[in-house]
Parts: structure tokens; sequence; C-alpha cells
């Protein structure tokens, strides 16, 4: 048996949690001398120390640890109970990154208030094109609601166009519009160029649509992620202020160059102007 030092150093934890793990139950040890009160493990007894310490990491208290080893389950219903919590964990941790980011778009945001794009901005009109899309609706127009909704909505049209034989013939066209029901929720429009005027085979479930030229429209061009859209879409808000315009709706956001990496993308805001 090894003393409550011993163990520790071998379980990597401190002799005083083990203390209060015995104190509450969670973990006896083999032995406890009447006289001296001196604590003895057994090396078997790691294997309930591994199980403690993978639950607590995972985020289960205490009580819900003691409440889950007593249910003696076997290695392979702990290990589904384990990897359970942990997809829950990255999943937290992928929401958090995200508003991680929203956070500092938002600081950028706030650093550029006194700064007008006047190179960056260019007011032109935009042709009439036809696209194939997909529509969803995200909860808010934030980035943190519509980033979740349009990339799954962009690998479904490019597969199902695949799967019908039709290529796009240019660049993704994200547009949006205020949700029937309100609430601040948008239906978001995944497009992409098409020049067929019909798709093959019934009940794709992909619409083609006309999107009407723009007369006038106020254009910037985004670097980078679209999670950090808000000190660009903001920077043409400004623009479009100071020098007397009023915007008609929301813009249209163009792929021009998509790789893997999210922070080499570049996108163009096309504002619609009155």
């Amino acid at each position: 048996m090894f003393t409550i030092g011993d163990f520790a150093r071998h379980g990597r934890v401190s002799a005083r949690m083990l203390r209060h793990y015995d104190a509450i139950g969670l973990l006896r040890p083999e032995h406890t001398d009447p006289v001296t009160g001196y604590r003895h493990y057994a090396a078997h007894q790691l294997a309930a120390l591994n199980r403690i310490i993978a639950l607590k990491d995972l985020g289960f208290t205490l009580q819900e640890v003691g409440r889950v080893l007593g249910e003696e389950l076997d290695v392979a219903e702990l290990r589904q109970m384990l990897v359970a919590r942990r997809a829950g964990l990255e999943e937290a941790m992928a929401a958090a990154a995200v508003r991680l980011t929203g956070v500092e778009a938002r600081l950028r945001s706030i650093e550029d208030e006194g700064r007008l794009p006047v190179d960056e901005v260019v007011v032109k009109p935009v042709p009439a094109v036809r696209v194939a899309e997909l529509t969803a609706t995200a909860a808010s127009y934030g980035p943190e609601h519509v980033g979740p909704v349009i990339q799954p909505l962009y690998d479904e049209l490019f597969g199902r166009l695949a799967a019908a034989g039709v290529s796009p013939a240019g660049p993704g066209i994200a547009y949006y519009e205020s949700a029937p029901d309100g609430g601040g929720a948008v239906v978001v429009h995944a497009a992409v160029r098409v020049t067929q005027e019909s798709l093959p085979g019934p009940g794709s479930g992909v619409e083609l649509v006309v999107l009407p030229a723009l007369r006038r429209a106020a254009t910037i061009v985004h670097r980078g992620s679209m999670d950090g859209i808000v000190p660009t879409s903001q920077a043409l808000a400004r623009w479009i202020d100071a020098y007397g315009h009023r915007s008609a709706g929301y813009a249209r956001e163009v792929t021009l160059e998509c790789p893997a990496d999210p922070d080499g993308w570049v996108t163009e805001l096309q504002e619609p102007l009155v």
C-alpha cells in the first residue's frame, strides 16, 4: 500500500485533495491507522481516482461524481458517458470561440469609430443575376446566429447542385430579409450564380431566383472570416451616413475568394442605396 503522499504522487493530485475526497466519502483510503490516523491507499484505487478526475474535469460536480461511481458503470458505459460530455464541452468551446470573435470585432469597431473608409467605398450599379438558392431562418442578423445557419445551407446547396449535374457559374451571393414573424429574425438566402433557367430533376428543393439589379450600391471589400464582419459593415454605414446617402435594405455578400482558411476569405458587401 501507499502513504497518502505516495498515492497522491502516483495519481498526480494533491494530498489535500485526497483528504477532501475522504472527508466527503468519495474515495476512502484502503486503510486508516486507528492510532495515528495515517491514510494508506492501494494501487487498484488509482482506477477510481482516474474516474473521479475525468468526471470532474468534464464538469460534473463531486456530488454527481459520487452518484455516477455508485452506479458502478463498466468501462464501456463510462466511456460512452464521457464521450457525450466531451462533445458537449467541445460545442461550448466552439460557441465561446464565436463569442470571442464577436467581441474582438466589436472592439475593432470601437477603435475605428472616428475613421471614414473614404477610399475603400465604391458606389456602382449591380446587374441582375440568376441564382440557385436555399433558405433558412436565423434568430438575428448577428454573425453568431447567421454563421451556424448559412454554412450548412451552402454545403447542402452545392451538394444538391452537384447531384443535379449543375455547376455554379459565379460567386456565392448571400442576402437577407427580415423574417415575417419579426422579433429580429432574418431569412438567410444562401445563393450561387447559375446560368440554367431550370434545374433537372424534381423535388431538389433548390429554388432559381433572379436577383434584381441594384441601380446604386455602396460597396466595400471585407477580408477575413464573416464572423468578423461587424467593423467592415459599420465602416460602410458611417460612410453612407457621412456622405448623405440612405440605405435601401440589407447588404448582399458576394464571395470573391473562399479558401479553406476563413481568414483568407474576401467578400464584397453591396448595400443598396435609395
